[in-house]
């Protein structure tokens, strides 16, 4: 009989939240997060090629996962350019719980590697850079952190970043999946849901979390490679997230709390407080028309059909209008 988190005292977080947690055995922390129907407006609204949408929503994990660290008022924001047939994923978060998220790709190429059976996250990203960019809002420094983009999955670009920028630990999982349900004489509807879990090794003792210098590219030959024993501790933490299989992040029916009383019960894992997310973009008719007020006579009336200005949001699909 499957254990209940009634029985354990515990009210779940639900889809669209973030649990943060701790596993202070093992001197971890981490975060994990299903998402549901905020997942599933973005991406319906948008109605990509479904390559293109699974790529986006682990872009969008991603980014809840990252974003709802954030202990002030500021943006999070993942950004993708490369040469790939994806050139563009943006996922913007802002404090407390707005989420945003759009891609730009070629149709033609899209097609192609799915005719070929060749559509992974890898392909359709090809070669270029991710950017995460933390702004602290007005006067106040922005902070930006680059990855390379080589063939490698969101999940290793994750485990780059931290390990290269904060030297940090880090082991990720993401998993997007559909759900299809049937209602009476509507046939059948789809859904998308996805889930993720972030663990970091964080011990008291500095030493402990030591990593293997960076090869640099144009060491000599015969060079040893840089090597340092990773932490027991850590190992056991990382072997435990590998565990997770994708239908774990993705069914609405397991919960992120069952996951990680299922991962670390023998240790003990400590939850706090959830953090909810909500679909919510920034645009406005004012913020628009700001824009259109620093164009010049000529941008303006090359951007004029018909004596009015329509212009569409990349991220929420609404359209405003203005004469000319």
């Amino acid at each position: 009989m499957a254990l209940k988190l009634e029985e354990l005292g515990i009210a779940a977080a639900g889809l669209d939240a973030v649990r943060p947690f701790a596993v202070e055995e093992l001197d971890v922390r981490g975060r994990a997060v299903a998402f549901g129907p905020v997942l599933d407006g973005i991406l319906g609204r948008h109605d990509y090629p479904d390559p293109v949408s699974r790529l986006l929503a682990e872009a969008i994990v991603l980014t809840g996962l990252l974003g709802t660290s954030l202990k002030f008022d500021g943006r999070f924001t993942l950004q993708t350019q490369t040469e790939g047939p994806v050139s563009m994923l943006v996922v913007d978060f802002a404090f407390p719980d707005a989420i945003r998220a759009c891609a730009t790709f070629d149709d033609d190429r899209v097609q192609a590697l799915m005719a070929a059976d060749k559509a992974t996250p890898e392909a359709l990203l090809g070669h270029g850079h991710l950017a995460m960019t933390i702004d602290q809002g007005q006067h106040m420094q922005r902070y930006q952190g680059l990855v390379e983009l080589d063939g490698i999955s969101l999940e290793e670009v994750a485990r780059r970043y931290f390990e290269r920028s904060e030297q940090i630990p880090t082991e990720v999982r993401l998993g997007v999946g559909e759900l299809y349900t049937r209602k009476e004489g509507e046939g059948h509807a789809r859904t998308w849901t996805a889930g993720g879990v972030l663990i970091q090794f964080l011990p008291e003792a500095p030493d402990r979390q030591r990593q293997a210098d960076i090869d640099p590219g144009d060491a000599p030959e015969g060079t040893v490679p840089h090597e340092v024993e990773e932490d027991d501790a850590w190992v056991e933490a990382k072997v435990l997230v590998d565990t997770v299989q994708d239908d774990e992040l993705t069914d609405p029916e397991v919960s992120v709390e069952m996951l990680l009383f299922r991962l670390f019960h023998e240790r003990g894992v400590r939850l706090f407080d959830p953090q909810p997310l909500a679909d919510k973009c920034r645009c406005s008719r004012e913020k628009i028309e700001g824009v259109l007020a620093g164009f010049s006579a000529e941008e303006i009336e090359a951007v004029t059909v018909n004596g009015r200005i329509e212009v569409t949001c990349e991220f929420c699909n609404a359209k405003y209008e203005f004469e000319r």
